[in-house]
């Protein structure tokens, strides 16, 4: 069998065939390799890895694993960050070319010219971001501590939050924060998700739970939804990837309204396979996510291929925004 050979249909409900996983858990054997893959994966992806979860659980797990290699099934900026938390490890992504719209919305030259304009503000950047854009920041965050981080930093001080603007917006929510000025970045599937087809759906499923990830388009109009009494205050929770299975097993509805990429509904479906979830648009598909195959996870394991470089200098400066990142909030939420 070949790599091309490989059943890629996604979200089918076909488990991958038996050979192919087979051959992928022994090829990461003989590499001591550990496999990580993000909630946004196909689900055959998610199913074969080490290790599934948001970005600041693998993070954590990428600096902390003994295997000197990681097959970091996602995203490049993701595979980037584990190489800048293990220089010494060997770090592959099975496609190179899996960006991200949202990373791509600031360069390094265009932080260093913000920065200029706020001299002496703290710079804190999403971990969405690009490792030349880590070098320029103070302290990197993930959805689930970047409250927690702003709140760190001293009253007094004024605060770059970038690259996400509806991140941005519900932080300076929750912090009241006024020195805190934000790029008007975004993912164009977050985005994509807005308010009116979250108020009907809401409408239409008036018991439902809505799980809202704070990049999305539609997180104003869900607390905007609940002050208006058109849906019950506690049914609505803004979360991370990571806190959003840990609420899927916690809550007593019957069915959850998912405002994220639809590649969050497998782990939520495994986590508590007794509640109805849907997204909110089916349409929220990373096709960056997805350049991540059956096929192409093979082929990197049988290759070696695409290993991730950061330049050293690079990774250096970024390191410490980084491990801050990690060192802030709860273990158990992310991207």
């Amino acid at each position: 069998m070949t790599a091309d050979t490989i059943d890629l249909t996604p979200f089918g409900g076909v488990e991958a065939d038996a050979a192919w996983r087979d051959e992928v858990r022994e090829l990461a054997r003989q590499r001591d390799a550990v496999l990580l893959a993000h909630n946004y994966q196909l689900p055959e992806i998610q199913d074969i890895a080490d290790h599934t979860g948001d970005s600041l659980a693998l993070s954590r797990i990428a600096a902390s694993s003994s295997a000197a290699t990681i097959i970091f099934c996602g995203v490049h900026f993701m595979a980037e960050t584990a190489k800048i938390l293990s220089p010494d490890k060997t770090v592959l992504i099975p496609d190179a070319r899996a960006g991200c719209s949202l990373a791509d919305s600031i360069t390094g030259a265009q932080l260093r010219a913000w920065k200029a304009e706020h001299p002496g503000a703290v710079v804190v950047s999403y971990v969405n971001t690009t490792a030349e854009v880590k070098a320029e920041t103070d302290i990197c965050c993930t959805s689930s501590n970047a409250v927690d981080v702003v709140a760190s930093i001293p009253a007094d001080r004024e605060v770059l939050f970038l690259p996400d603007q509806f991140l941005g917006a519900h932080v300076k929510r929750e912090t009241g924060r006024d020195n805190l000025h934000i790029w008007a970045g975004e993912c164009h599937v977050h985005a994509g998700i807005n308010g009116p087809e979250l108020a009907a759906r809401a409408a239409a499923n008036p018991d439902a739970d809505l799980f809202i990830h704070p990049e999305c388009g539609c997180a104003t109009s869900a607390l905007y939804l609940a002050g208006e009494g058109t849906v019950a205050p506690e049914r609505v929770k803004i979360l991370s990837t990571g806190d959003m299975v840990t609420q899927a097993r916690a809550t007593k509805a019957k069915s959850v309204l998912v405002a994220t990429e639809i590649g969050m509904i497998h782990q939520l479906r495994k986590a508590a396979p007794d509640i109805e979830f849907s997204a909110v648009n089916e349409r929220a598909s990373c096709r960056y996510m997805k350049m991540i195959t059956p096929a192409a996870l093979l082929r990197s394991l049988r290759e070696n291929r695409d290993e991730v470089h950061v330049d050293p200098e690079i990774a250096a400066r970024a390191r410490g925004a980084v491990q801050r990142m990690i060192e802030i909030g709860q273990p158990g939420g992310g991207e």
